[in-house]
């Protein structure tokens, strides 16, 4: 076998191993969505608003600066529109 032949043979396996991690990854992602359906279903089932729940865990990812920021343009647009 050549050099070139030995080094193809290592990147094919080293590639094959990269789709192998990444399609796994792929089926636990899969698995882990299908896990927060059923979750939300079951929070909905006992009388929660989960649209309103995700719209908390969203801004629980964010920097309560920018919230703060947000929330006062939306007070004002608000306002500027009779919303109020």
């Amino acid at each position: 076998m050549n050099d070139v032949t030995s080094a193809y043979n290592v990147t094919a396996d080293e590639l094959r191993q990269f789709i192998e991690r990444f399609e796994q990854l792929e089926a636990e992602k899969k698995d882990v969505t299908e896990q927060q359906k059923e979750l939300m279903a079951e929070a909905k089932g006992r009388g929660y608003d989960t649209k309103v729940m995700k719209k908390v865990i969203a801004l629980r990812k964010r920097k309560p600066d920018e919230i703060a920021e947000e929330e006062a343009i939306i007070e004002m647009y608000k306002s500027a529109l009779g919303m109020q």
